[in-house]
């Protein structure tokens, strides 16, 4: 598998994420626990050397399903999680940017993932309504801080790298202007492509870029990236699912994408890891791409 760097580590570029591990929208215990461990001990056989995770995932259940699984921890295994939120009592997903909010969720992310140190930690940021993903920097006082805090984080040794997510190109600039950054998480799929300037600036820094929603949102209702007429055709013609055939778009796009699909099947796991093997030829290519005009 090709790979690419994250923080102090050299990843394979089809990764898995941790996100589907807990119940129901992302909240409370597995359906199947024995499953979900099964699925992360088969992550770790696989090959798979970057995992992606959150302590609001349950909260705190995808990261103990981890730590049962697989700590200790192969001395490979880039985790990687993010800090900027909370969840309600009901499973709301809520805003949490102040520093000492991101330095209280890195360490519940340590403890309970049972460790003294992550390959990097995404600043997840939020636009002022606290829903959407801000298009440039609305508060550069709050952003100099939560940067001040990630840096500390790094310089202590408790993260190898900083990470951003749901951001703009504009605050990757501001935030390459004070420091390094080894990833950027944004939403970016076959039709929604409103993340290019922000992966053209990664692409342009040896960023790694880790889409997520790659197969569309995993809270709509219908689902217009794997319906979409050319990705049915596409996998039809080459004997692979609609999700094969977007995930090998998605690494195609560009060296530094690494995907990190989400599943709670072994089955599922195995399938979209052997996205990795799949060779789109340039007329596939080109009738993907114009899935988005």
């Amino acid at each position: 598998m090709q790979t690419f760097p994250l923080g102090p580590f050299r990843v394979g570029r089809v990764g898995f994420g941790a996100m589907q591990l807990p119940g129901p929208g992302v909240f409370g215990p597995p359906r199947d626990r024995e499953q979900a461990l099964a699925v992360l001990r088969r992550v770790v056989e696989l090959g798979i050397n970057h995992i992606d995770t959150a302590q609001i995932y349950g909260p705190n259940v995808a990261n103990e399903l981890i730590r049962e699984a697989l700590h200790p921890y192969p001395a490979d295994l880039a985790l990687v999680s993010k800090v900027g939120g909370v969840r309600g009592p009901h499973g709301e997903w809520l805003p949490a940017q102040d520093p000492d909010d991101l330095r209280r969720q890195l360490e519940e992310n340590l403890a309970t993932l049972g460790t003294d140190r992550l390959a990097a930690v995404n600043l997840r940021v939020f636009a002022d309504d606290g829903i959407s993903t801000p298009t440039r920097v609305e508060s550069r006082e709050l952003f100099d801080r939560q940067l001040t805090a990630m840096i500390k984080a790094r310089d202590e040794g408790l993260i190898g790298g900083i990470g951003l997510s749901s951001i703009s190109a504009e605050h990757l600039q501001v935030a390459l202007d004070r420091t390094g950054i080894v990833c950027v998480q944004n939403a970016y799929n076959l039709i929604d492509r409103s993340s290019q300037p922000v992966l053209d600036a990664c692409i342009e820094h040896g960023i790694a870029f880790v889409p997520f929603f790659p197969l569309g949102s995993a809270f709509s209702p219908d689902n217009p990236v794997l319906g979409h007429p050319a990705v049915r055709r596409e996998a039809e013609k080459l004997g692979r699912t609609p999700a094969q055939i977007v995930l090998a778009w998605t690494l195609n796009v560009a060296p530094n994408v690494l995907l990190i699909p989400g599943t709670s099947s072994v089955a599922h796991l195995e399938e979209n890891t052997a996205v990795a093997d799949i060779e789109l030829d340039d007329e596939t290519i080109c009738d993907l791409d114009a899935a988005a005009s």
